[in-house]
């Protein structure tokens, strides 16, 4: 019996994107099992907690696990090669959008690679709809009023004008995200 293929499709998810969830769709089909790995990831000041990101992204994959395709989230805020040996997974999911993040990915592979070669790093391409979308252009966008709906699904999009309206009622101003004057 051949042993179940197990990837980690790690990230911010910041929130969660169309971009994301098409990396997550393709990954599902690569693997017997995919996890979903919710970097805490402070340093970066997310706009959501690790708990909500990590609820946002269950919803999104809720009808992916309905189908039955094996799919879970989890948080993590440890080293990554800790959290995919931890996972048992042998392989490690990676999206690229365009050359600028080759780069950086590419080097974080060969870093992986040094800390444990058992573990694989893949890369999938964006889809070419895809492929300008990331977190922080939408949360710029969502928080100056910009229509969001091409790049997030509406329960994201409903979510980020929620979050948004909090914080402007809370006087952080929605340009920059800091505290209004």
């Amino acid at each position: 019996m051949s042993e179940r293929r197990i990837g980690v499709y790690p990230g911010t998810f910041d929130p969660i994107t169309n971009g994301h969830f098409d990396i997550i769709q393709r990954a599902a089909k690569l693997v017997d099992h995919l996890i979903i790995g919710v970097a805490s990831n402070a340093g970066k000041g997310p706009l959501f907690s690790t708990p909500e990101r990590v609820a946002l992204v269950q919803d999104e994959v809720a009808p992916l696990i309905a189908k039955g395709i094996s799919v879970e989230v989890r948080p993590f805020d440890t080293l990554l090669m800790n959290f995919a040996v931890g996972c048992q997974a042998k392989v490690i999911i990676r999206g690229l959008r365009a050359v600028s993040d080759f780069e950086y990915e590419f080097q974080m592979a060969g870093m992986n690679a040094r800390l444990n070669p058992q573990v694989e790093t893949v890369f999938l391409m964006a889809s070419d709809r895809h492929q300008f979308i990331s977190s922080r252009f939408v949360k710029e966008i969502g928080r100056l009023g910009g229509d969001i709906a091409h790049f997030v699904s509406p329960r994201v999009a409903h979510r980020l004008a929620e979050r948004f309206a909090q914080d402007s009622r809370q006087g952080i101003d929605p340009a920059t995200g800091g505290a209004g004057e």
